[in-house]
């Protein structure tokens, strides 16, 4: 709707309007939406159709060209949080990644260990795997209360859809698994014997 008035108004019956309101059945103001393709058509004869007998006395306006920009602007903004979000994931992504490589090689007598003593190549992987998860949860979980925390500094209400909280979890763990993923491969891959030797 491009016609800000509206976000600030009560919309009532004309029953309820008549008792509480004292609405004598005359509108002082009608809001009317049409197709974009329509509108001159529309604006021609929406004064007549207003009031038949006076069609002089009834001001037709358009929505201003600020307001139509306002719109364009606030989905132009919409695209670039989704974008900025995208790269935050990405990022995200490669710190979780880089993590996981930097533990696997300072943890190689640890793999070396766990495999002679009969951990299989199965129980790494969904070790260095569920790291990988964990410090993904862990992130987005903090993000999340760092979002929650500066809307209560600035006294914002947080109204976030459980739809969002759900892909915000599952996003997390995707991404996190991704990230994960080669470096559990890496760490399953390492024999015993190549693992306390490089101790």
């Amino acid at each position: 709707m491009l016609a800000s008035a509206i976000d600030t108004s009560v919309l009532v019956g004309y029953p309820a309007a008549r008792k509480y309101l004292g609405f004598d059945g005359h509108p002082s103001t009608i809001y009317l939406r049409a197709q974009t393709d329509r509108v001159n058509a529309v604006d021609n004869l929406l004064a007549a159709t207003a009031n038949p007998e006076n069609p002089s006395e009834v001001n037709v306006s358009q929505p201003s060209d600020a307001l139509v920009a306002q719109a364009d602007a606030k989905s132009a903004l919409n695209g670039l949080f989704l974008g900025l979000g995208a790269v935050a994931l990405l990022v995200g992504a490669v710190g979780v990644a880089n993590i996981m490589i930097i533990s696997v090689l300072e943890r190689r007598s640890e793999i070396g260990l766990r495999r002679a003593l009969g951990a299989t190549k199965g129980h790494i992987r969904t070790q260095f795997l569920s790291e990988a998860v964990l410090l993904g949860l862990l992130g987005g979980a903090l993000g999340a209360a760092s979002t929650v925390v500066y809307a209560h500094a600035k006294h914002w209400a947080i109204v976030i859809p459980t739809e969002a909280w759900a892909g915000g979890i599952a996003a997390s763990l995707i991404i996190s698994a991704l990230a994960g993923l080669i470096p559990a491969l890496r760490a399953a891959r390492l024999s015993p014997t190549q693992a306390l030797w490089s101790v």
